[in-house]
């Protein structure tokens, strides 16, 4: 399949929902004097404890509603409600999160999307649900779901069917390994490869299912079975994920590997509350890249829809120079300004992905 993706891959999709609806979504571009391709915002609402960031803040499900609807006036343009945690084992996060068994996951999930549904402003909101359970998905796309992201990219064949049988939109995230360990014994030789290529046989494999190819979306997985440098690496050069030819998603929000690039660079660890500056430096990468993301999946709503707002009236206004872009699908690597190049020698090059490497997980 990924040998089969066209030279130039597309800048702009149309995602089919439900009741009718769509769901444009283009890559980031700046071209003369005008900024086109925002990427769309889709807003985290954890109805768990146990979440790494903001868990246990949202489990009222009131609350829940009140701040499902809150995002979507300070900028959300879709919802991601999520009622299991996926917090990776074997690094930051010791053992991991926990597996929940379909039924609580359900009675944290149903009620809220129910009600942000029949709320004012929520009757046509774009609602995501995390989910890898093929029976949680079918209860939440009878709710009134729209999209499921999965982050096994269907390791269930139960959610395979459910989304085949709805015809909705998919999110297929990138992972190695179990949940509760893949943050031990990392291992990539090319991890943008490699990543891209487990990426197109999901696409295969969802294909196979029954799933409209024109329905996927694509998520290379930050911190999900990659050290922090790897996490880096993937940012800097999402342009080469596109070749894929389907819309990216990207979900850095207050990720361990954020803070970890702070720690590297001299300054204490910060805990997730506090990496709303390292959340935002992506965000600005995605917004200056072309082919890059199409969707930030984000935490922090009013702040990041208000720093592309300056960042898109800043690049309308600047001079034509300043707004070249560079070539994402550029084979020399040195064609693309990289993020994660040395600050007088904070990321040893023997590190950089190239060759085998094994190192301490994010």
């Amino acid at each position: 399949m990924e040998n089969a993706r066209p030279a130039t891959p597309p800048s702009s999709w149309i995602l089919r929902l439900p009741r009718g609806r769509s769901l444009p979504l283009t890559t980031s571009l700046v071209t003369g004097d005008c900024p086109r391709g925002r990427p769309l915002l889709l807003g985290i609402l954890n109805l768990t404890p146990d979440s790494f960031s903001d868990g246990g803040l949202w489990t009222d499900p009131q609350r829940a509603v009140d701040y499902a609807l809150r995002m979507l006036a300070d900028g959300a343009d879709l919802l991601d409600l999520g009622a299991e945690s996926t917090r990776p084992g074997g690094g930051v996060y010791g053992s991991g999160a926990e597996t929940v068994p379909a039924e609580v996951e359900i009675s944290r999930l149903i009620p809220v999307l129910e009600a942000v549904r029949r709320a004012p402003g929520g009757e046509d909101a774009v609602l995501s649900v995390d989910t890898r359970k093929g029976e949680v998905a079918e209860a939440a796309l009878a709710a009134g779901a729209d999209l499921i992201n999965d982050v096994s990219a269907l390791a269930d064949p139960r959610l395979a069917r459910a989304v085949a049988a709805a015809g909705c939109p998919v999110i297929l995230m990138h992972s190695r390994g179990d949940l509760g360990s893949m943050q031990t014994g990392i291992r990539f030789a090319d991890v943008v490869g490699e990543v891209r290529a487990e990426l197109a046989a999901s696409m295969a494999k969802a294909v196979a299912a029954g799933i409209d190819e024109s329905q996927i979306v694509l998520d290379p997985g930050l911190g999900f079975g990659k050290t922090w440098e790897q996490n880096l690496e993937l940012t800097a050069r999402l342009g080469e994920l596109a070749a894929l030819g389907r819309p990216l998603l990207l979900g850095a929000s207050r990720k361990s590997f954020l803070g970890k690039t702070s720690e590297h660079a001299g300054r204490q660890l910060p805990p997730p509350d506090r990496r709303l500056g390292g959340s935002l430096a992506v965000a600005g990468w995605v917004g200056w890249m072309a082919g890059s993301a199409a969707i930030l999946r984000v935490h922090d709503v009013a702040e990041t829809a208000q720093f592309l707002d300056i960042w898109e009236a800043l690049s309308a206004r600047a001079p034509e120079s300043a707004a070249e872009q560079p070539d994402p699908t550029a084979e020399r690597r040195g064609s693309i300004p990289d993020p994660t190049a040395e600050r007088k020698g904070s990321i040893p090059t023997a590190e950089r992905t190239g060759s085998t490497l094994e190192r301490q997980p994010a």
